[in-house]
């Protein structure tokens, strides 16, 4: 890993540079200086208290968790590197990198994976960041107020926010995204996308799913999709409404069902019908194949005929 800055600079071993450092791996790093820690193996570690940009060796995965800010996490082919533009944090932030594992996390301590969506402190901790690692790597990422890009992976996403914004920019894999009131953007995605919110938005732009699977309580869900033979959507919200465009040559089978919120399709292959406290709209469009449920108890649905494939 290496550290460059206006006033100083470290760098560490990797493979291409070797520095002999006997049992340490563990430093802290501060605006003016950098302090070696305890620490052993192939475990590194930091402390991050002020700006700066870094470097690393291969990365697998990478965990990162911030609060509030900005978090860009891209795919590129160059080497993976850490840039921190703004730092305003009463704790630390903590870098750590594992050569055997070839993992990366870049996160406060105190702010868990499984903690991030019922955090509570008021203490002020705002943190601009970028992240640059390959494609194929593994990546969490958990914001709590911070809005964040994840663009580029094609293996594993997974992404969690409390009331912070979530870009999704060419995504495709095993996508996972959970918030509480933040939203949701996914553009050109393809693979599997869950997406469980309270009160977020979920916006899927062009894409082509294997696996769509939506849950909200009273978050929107829009999406522009294309269907493959074998995609299957299950779209579900109490009070939000769901809104669809499918291609207008779509090969799939529709059920939507309401409680009492209104159905409405512009395909003329689908059939209205209801009955006490149910409404449905359902019906197969050309061979059928892939499949799309919409279920509401009081959000509309509307089905959207767009252009041909």
């Amino acid at each position: 890993m290496g550290r460059t800055g206006s006033s100083w600079a470290v760098i560490l071993a990797n493979n291409a540079i070797h520095l002999e450092f006997p049992t340490i791996a563990t430093y802290r790093v501060c605006r003016r200086k950098c302090v070696a820690g305890e620490g052993r193996g192939s475990m590194q570690q930091w402390t991050i208290d002020g700006p700066g940009q870094w470097s690393f060796g291969e990365v697998d995965s990478l965990d990162v968790r911030i609060v509030a800010g900005r978090l860009d996490v891209l795919a590129s082919d160059g080497p993976p590197t850490l840039e921190v533009a703004e730092i305003e944090s009463a704790a630390p932030l903590m870098v750590s990198y594992d050569e055997d594992t070839r993992a990366l996390t870049v996160a406060y301590r105190d702010l868990t994976w499984e903690g991030a969506l019922g955090w509570l402190r008021r203490d002020r901790r705002r943190t601009v960041l970028s992240i640059a690692v390959p494609k194929t790597c593994k990546v969490r990422a958990a914001v709590v107020s911070a809005p964040a890009v994840v663009a580029g992976f094609e293996r594993m996403t997974h992404v969690k926010s409390v009331s912070g914004d979530i870009v999704l920019d060419g995504v495709s894999g095993d996508v996972a995204a959970n918030t509480a009131s933040g939203d949701v953007e996914s553009r050109a995605m393809e693979g599997d996308l869950s997406f469980v919110s309270v009160s977020g938005d979920l916006t899927v732009a062009d894409g082509t799913p294997r696996r769509l699977k939506a849950n909200t309580v009273s978050g929107r869900i829009t999406a522009d999709l294309t269907l493959r033979p074998t995609g299957h959507v299950t779209l579900n919200s109490v009070s939000g409404d769901i809104l669809v465009r499918l291609p207008e040559n779509v090969e799939a089978d529709i059920s939507a069902r309401s409680t009492s919120g209104r159905l409405a399709g512009a395909f003329e292959e689908l059939t209205n019908t209801s009955g006490p406290g149910a409404k449905a709209l359902s019906g197969r469009l050309g061979g059928g194949m892939a499949s799309l449920s919409a279920i509401t108890v009081s959000g509309d649905v509307t089905l959207l005929k767009g252009e041909k494939e």
